[in-house]
C-alpha cells in the first residue's frame, strides 16, 4: 500500500463530503421524478413543473460549490481530490441534461411525448437510482459487490439508451413529416441520451474508487 494511502487511511476525515454527495443524488432522483411528471402531465402543469426541476438544478450548483469549496478548506480527505472533484463534476452534468431537457421540452412546445421519450426518460430515471445507491455505498468501500452490482447496471441503461435512441431517431426520418418536429424531438433525444452517457461517468468514478479503495 502507498505511504500517502495509508495515511489518508488512518488520518480523520471531513465526512460532510459524503453527505454532499448524498444531497446531490437525492437531488438528482427528484429531479428525474418530475421528468416523468412533467412528460405525463397536464399542459397547463408543464411550465410550474419545469421551473421546479430548474430550481433543483440550481440547489444542485450549491452543493458543487460546497463539495469545491470544501476541498480547498480541508486537509484529509476521504479519497482523492481529483475523484472528489470529477464525482461532482459528473452528478452536476447530469443535473444540467435533466433541466436541459425540461426547458426544451417548454420552449419548443412539445404536445406529447413519443413512446420513445418515455422509454429514454424511464431508462435515465432508473440510471440516477442506481447512481443515488452507488453514492450511499462510498461510505463503505467493504460492501465492493453491491457496488460493482450498481455500476453495471449503470452501464446496462446507457447501452440501452443508446439503443432506444438509435431506435427514436431511425423511426423520426421514417414516419415523421415535420422537418421542424424532427428536429425539436431529435434534440430532446440527443439530451436524455447524453444524461444517462453523463450518469455512466459518475459511474465511472465511482468505479474508480473502488479499485483504488476496494
Amino acid at each position: 500500500m502507498r505511504l500517502d494511502r495509508l495515511i489518508q487511511i488512518l488520518l480523520p476525515h471531513d465526512e460532510k463530503f459524503y453527505t454532499f454527495f448524498e444531497e446531490s443524488a437525492q437531488n438528482l432522483v427528484n429531479a428525474a421524478k418530475l421528468l416523468i411528471e412533467l412528460r405525463n402531465c397536464d399542459p397547463a402543469d408543464h411550465i410550474k413543473l419545469a421551473e421546479s426541476i430548474n430550481k433543483l438544478e440550481h440547489q444542485g450548483d450549491a452543493v458543487t460549490h460546497k463539495i469545491y469549496a470544501e476541498l480547498n478548506a480541508t486537509f484529509v480527505t476521504p479519497f482523492d481530490r481529483e475523484d472528489i472533484h470529477e464525482l461532482a463534476s459528473a452528478l452536476d452534468d447530469v443535473m444540467d441534461y435533466i433541466d436541459g431537457c425540461a426547458s426544451r421540452f417548454i420552449l419548443y412546445k412539445v404536445p406529447g411525448c413519443p413512446q420513445y421519450m418515455n422509454t429514454l426518460t424511464d431508462i435515465l430515471y432508473n440510471s440516477v437510482l442506481e447512481l443515488q445507491k452507488g453514492i450511499s455505498l462510498l461510505r463503505d468501500f467493504r460492501k465492493a459487490e453491491e457496488l460493482q452490482k450498481v455500476l453495471r447496471k449503470v452501464n446496462e441503461y446507457e447501452n440501452q439508451a443508446d439503443s432506444v435512441f438509435e431506435h427514436a431517431v431511425a423511426d423520426l426520418f421514417e414516419n415523421e413529416k415535420d422537418a421542424i418536429q424532427i428536429i425539436k424531438l431529435k434534440e430532446i433525444y440527443v439530451v436524455l441520451e447524453t444524461a444517462t452517457d453523463a450518469c455512466e461517468d459518475a459511474a465511472n468514478v465511482m468505479e474508480s474508487l473502488l479499485i483504488k479503495h476496494g
